[in-house]
């Protein structure tokens, strides 16, 4: 009888542990697989934030933050410090009255024109809001809103070579300067007689006109708006003038923001269309002497 009691109870001890084992090894299971679900889970989810700023918008990244950061350079009469030191301009006062639309503070950061891309897709800015061209090359790489100006490339030149330079066959060989990566090198690069020419790129379209007026280089190109703002009778640069009747590239002004954002688009486009609507916008092209390009009389 001792011995039935004791192979009983080894027995029942080794059905035990076959129980425990089995009961370990289903929980594994389990534990792993739920794991595997939650770091899918995980995965989407982060493939899916990823998509919102690529594929509908990342409105709600810019509405969380509150903040909607324009990406500018230094350029009357759209963004310059007045003489209290104060960013001020037509785009400066436009991205204001369009964020206040939306309900976010605007922002604006200096960049390098060059750079305005990579600044753009790495989400240190949400717009290119700088007096850009819209083309079709850069709509490859980014959304525009629709278009507020109608803009035009020209040639700056001093007032002393007036004779000299009378149209663009005239300019052939004389040296051209134009802000690297903007509408004015692709304008020069487009023309049959200065894409022969020695070119000088510029960080900036301001700096072209220290090229102009320097001597460095004879020939200027840069935008109208900022030409005609920046160059004549009460300026530093009273000594250049615009060569008339030169114009090689008609183009429009828009406000680049990143590649597949339809939803920030769509609202920013609404924002302009009450501006629009109630006359801010005009009134603000007639105060920055665009008056002339403003794209909706035009």
């Amino acid at each position: 009888m001792k011995i039935k009691r004791i192979a009983a109870m080894l027995l029942a001890g080794v059905l035990t542990m076959g129980l425990c084992s089995c009961s370990n090894s289903n929980n594994s299971s389990t534990a792993d697989s739920n794991s595997s679900v939650d770091n899918s889970s995980v995965a989407d989810e982060s493939s899916a934030a990823d998509d919102t700023s690529t594929e509908g918008g990342d409105w709600q990244y810019i509405a969380d933050k509150g903040t909607f950061v324009a990406g500018i350079t230094l350029f009357e009469p759209m963004n310059y410090y007045d003489e209290n030191g104060e960013l001020t301009g037509f785009e400066t006062e436009f991205t204001k009255a369009v964020c206040e639309k939306l309900g976010v503070e605007a922002k604006f950061q200096e960049i390098e024109w060059d750079k305005k891309e990579i600044e753009l897709n790495a989400k240190t800015i949400d717009a290119i809001w700088n007096g850009l061209t819209v083309t079709e090359e850069r709509k490859e790489n980014m959304a525009f809103s629709e278009s507020y100006v109608r803009n035009k490339q020209v040639v700056v030149i001093k007032v002393d070579n007036k004779d000299k330079y009378t149209d663009e066959a005239s300019m052939a060989g004389a040296s051209c300067a134009a802000e690297s990566g903007s509408a004015g090198q692709s304008a020069i690069e487009a023309s049959e007689v200065l894409s022969q020419n020695e070119f000088i790129g510029s960080s900036a379209q301001k700096d072209v006109l220290l090229e102009v007026k320097s001597g460095t280089v004879e020939l200027g190109v840069l935008d109208y708006v900022m030409a005609k703002a920046s160059i004549g009778e009460g300026t530093d640069y009273n000594d250049l003038m615009i060569v008339e009747g030169v114009e090689l590239a008609p183009e429009e002004y828009a406000i680049g923001m990143r590649k597949g954002d339809t939803e920030t688009v769509a609202k920013v486009n609404g924002a302009i269309d009450e501006l629009v609507a109630d006359g801010t916008l005009k009134a603000l092209a007639e105060k920055y002497g665009l008056a002339d390009v403003y794209a909706f009389d035009n």
